[in-house]
């Protein structure tokens, strides 16, 4: 027998900061068509669960269609996270 298989790197939880000087709202879906249900503070940082393409938005970091969802029922969109990439980060919500 082998060794055992090393821990799931996509368990590994990661924060991202969000952009400086900025609050963000949180949307009850991947759009600016959806409620918002709360504002992060300037300064938060949030977990990112998975991605989904919806309503294309320019922010701090660019323009981009991808949502990033940070709790059950709860988006940002991408251009205010800072992932360090342009593209998917994370797996596409199902």
């Amino acid at each position: 027998m082998g060794a055992p298989a090393p821990a799931d790197a996509a368990t590994t939880l990661h924060y991202y900061a969000i952009a400086p000087g900025t609050s963000v709202n949180v949307r009850s879906g991947p759009g600016t068509g959806y409620t918002i249900v709360r504002v992060l503070p300037v300064g938060s940082q949030v977990l990112v669960y998975c991605q989904t393409p919806g309503t294309t938005v320019s922010g701090y970091y660019g323009t981009s269609n991808i949502w990033d969802n940070i709790d059950d029922g709860e988006y940002i969109s991408d251009t205010y996270v800072n992932t360090g990439s342009d593209g998917y980060i994370a797996a596409h919500c199902s």
